[in-house]
């Protein structure tokens, strides 16, 4: 192949979609923490990573912390616009919680969404559940199911969860559901035999992406996978490139301490990879001064 086409077919080639689905539990975000501007820079730096963000314990009351973390966010790097989606707050007691997705809404909209009728009160904070649309041919659309347990029923949790899987998969009849979030699903707070007896691990057709050992927390004193993603279906499966957690102190060269003022958990990501039919985006400027610079090569004069 002659060289500048070879360059024009590695330019075309990259631009190959992929689509990053992260959790975060940012360690009780409220208004005043989102106020100090190196919590805002890492976290804004965090976000910007992902085309869909759900971030957990998210407890701000003044209901004033999520405008101002998108607002600096569209501001950033010119990667959105974003958009999001807030749970109700949800808790069982004066401590409540809200689950936040954060969207790129050039890339993905929210189709529906819903808070799970928890009737039996299994869960401290049930899943807020919410279906996206995809910019793929072979996916149009996925459902999230995010999820922060309690660490004091972890396991009565996680199975619940796969009551949970049920319904939203006959609700939108798909099979096709990512759960993800701080399950808190090791260590003290659920041993390895424990878990190997989850539904969830024992039932066909879950894929746990974030392997057993993968450490999601910041402190080095502890090494323990507590975030998770989980794929089930066979065309979500198929699309899937990388899952990992997201060492963003080591990333963004943090100090613990400094880490430790944004979240003492890592978030974790899954990317797939997925077919641009459905999302022609416009060529880049760089994109298009290369074309200019090759064009006299690739089109010769007769």
């Amino acid at each position: 192949m002659h060289y500048p086409t070879a360059l024009l077919f590695l330019i075309l080639a990259s631009r190959a979609q992929a689509f990053r689905i992260c959790a975060f539990n940012a360690q009780r975000l409220t208004l005043a923490k989102v106020a100090r501007e190196q919590v805002m820079d890492t976290l804004v730096r965090i976000l910007a990573r992902c085309d869909i963000m759900v971030l957990q314990e998210v407890v701000d009351s003044s209901g004033s912390a999520i405008p101002l973390l998108l607002r600096e966010l569209n501001r950033f790097d010119g990667s959105g616009p974003y958009s999001t989606l807030s749970s109700p707050q949800l808790g069982r007691s004066t401590y409540m919680e809200t689950y936040v997705y954060f969207y790129r809404s050039h890339k993905t909209q929210v189709l529906s969404s819903y808070v799970y009728n928890d009737e039996d009160d299994v869960f401290a904070r049930e899943p807020f559940v919410a279906q996206f649309s995809l910019p793929s041919n072979v996916l149009p659309s996925l459902v999230l199911v995010p999820l922060h347990t309690t660490p004091k029923a972890v396991e009565k949790e996680l199975n619940a969860l796969y009551d949970v899987f049920l319904e939203v998969s006959q609700h939108w009849q798909s099979k096709d559901v990512i759960l993800l979030g701080d399950f808190n699903a090791d260590c003290a707070s659920l041993t390895k035999k424990r878990l190997d007896k989850l539904e969830l691990r024992t039932e066909p057709g879950f894929h746990w992406v974030i392997a057993d050992g993968e450490d999601t927390t910041v402190r080095a004193s502890t090494h323990c996978t507590y975030d998770r993603i989980v794929l089930h279906g066979e065309r979500c499966r198929s699309l899937l490139h990388t899952a990992a957690a997201f060492d963003f102190p080591t990333s963004f060269q943090l100090t613990e301490e400094e880490a430790l003022n944004i979240s003492d958990h890592y978030p974790v990501e899954v990317e797939l990879k997925l077919s641009q039919a459905h999302s022609v985006q416009p060529l880049s400027l760089t994109v298009l001064l290369l074309l200019s610079l090759l064009s006299p090569q690739l089109c010769p004069a007769a």
